[in-house]
């Protein structure tokens, strides 16, 4: 935080008065380059319906997992990383998922923000496996269990 502050010219206590804290700094920062890997995906994407969706998934994790910074991020502040990603930026990824899969179909009430919450868990123990204990998993079963919460 001390060198943020610095680049900004700012103090650290004027910096904390407007992020408050490192992790909600974080998580403003890790979100706002998410997303726009997010929207360019979306933008790219040549399918409509669950094969659009997940094209999307594949772009972005794609993208996430050839980003040597952020696998830096997540290799050394594993403990950071699992608090930021997994709530702060968890939410916003589930809110961005609700907007993309209204494009697949009609949902019935309720079911939508849960199968949002549900695909982007899928997706983040792909993304995150390290952080949740595991090993990489499959990409290949990963999709077939997306599109199976999709279908």
């Amino acid at each position: 935080m001390e060198g943020v502050a610095a680049s900004l010219a700012v103090s650290r206590a004027t910096l904390y008065r407007v992020a408050h804290s490192r992790d909600a700094l974080l998580a403003d920062a890790l979100w706002l380059l998410g997303d726009r890997v997010l929207d360019r995906a979306r933008q790219r994407r040549t399918v409509g319906g669950v094969d659009g969706v997940l094209q999307v998934t594949r772009e972005f994790v794609g993208q996430l997992h050839s980003a040597a910074p952020f696998r830096r991020f997540l290799a050394r502040e594993p403990d950071t990383a699992a608090r930021v990603l997994l709530h702060d930026v968890h939410r916003r990824a589930v809110a961005a998922q609700r907007d993309i899969l209204r494009e697949v179909k009609p949902w019935p009430p309720g079911e939508l923000d849960q199968a949002a919450f549900l695909y982007v868990r899928v997706v983040e123990s792909v993304l995150y496996a390290e952080l949740l204990g595991g090993t990489p998993l499959d990409l290949g079963l990963a999709e077939r269990a997306a599109r199976s919460l999709l279908a």
